[in-house]
């Protein structure tokens, strides 16, 4: 049974499945009718620790960077349009190989060339970044984006964190109208 949640809404993944250690992060978006238009959307991970920053810029992981040293993340590549039904670009976590030093995985979509493009979500039909359980193929948790992303060019759609030894995930819909290198600053990233 999935959970569809609400901005700041959580999920406790280790007491919905106490054996849930393989999921994918799996983000959609459909391609819009009118226009020539696309949209280029793309999911991203960073690693963090307690302090908000990444150990290195090697825990930023997306479409040019798709493992991450300790073998807990893997980016499967990256699609430039959104056409297709289900997940149009997906990470795998693997919450047993997350090194005990991260405190969190933080979820980030952004929107290729926005700005050049004049793009931003409020343009997007349809994206949603969900969890599955990787083992069964189930669906645990989805965040839809909402009206008030709609000026937005980088998005944080959600996190999954470490709390009293478990694994939780919380949807954040926060965002920023920059490009991605101005976010994965703020996270200690030398983009």
């Amino acid at each position: 049974m999935s959970l569809q949640l609400e901005k700041g809404g959580n999920i406790n993944l280790s007491k919905f499945d106490s054996s849930l250690i393989n999921i994918t992060v799996g983000l959609g978006w459909d391609v819009r009718q009118s226009g020539s238009e696309t949209f280029d959307l793309d999911a991203s991970i960073l690693l963090i620790k307690k302090d908000g920053r990444v150990r290195s810029d090697k825990d930023f992981i997306f479409y040019n960077q798709r493992n991450s040293d300790c073998g807990a993340v893997h980016h499967t590549g990256d699609n430039r349009t959104g056409d297709g039904d289900g997940d149009d670009e997906s990470i795998h976590v693997f919450l047993n190989k997350v090194p005990p030093e991260i405190h969190k995985l933080i979820i980030c979509v952004s929107i290729f060339d926005a700005l050049k493009k004049k793009q931003n979500f409020g343009q997007v039909l349809n994206a949603c970044v969900r969890l599955v359980n990787k083992d069964n193929n189930e669906e645990v948790a989805r965040f839809d984006l909402s009206e008030e992303a709609s000026t937005y060019t980088v998005m944080t759609f959600g996190e999954i964190y470490r709390f009293q030894g478990e694994w939780k995930s919380r949807a954040l819909g926060q965002g920023i109208n920059g490009d991605l290198k101005q976010f994965l600053q703020l996270h200690g990233v030398d983009a």
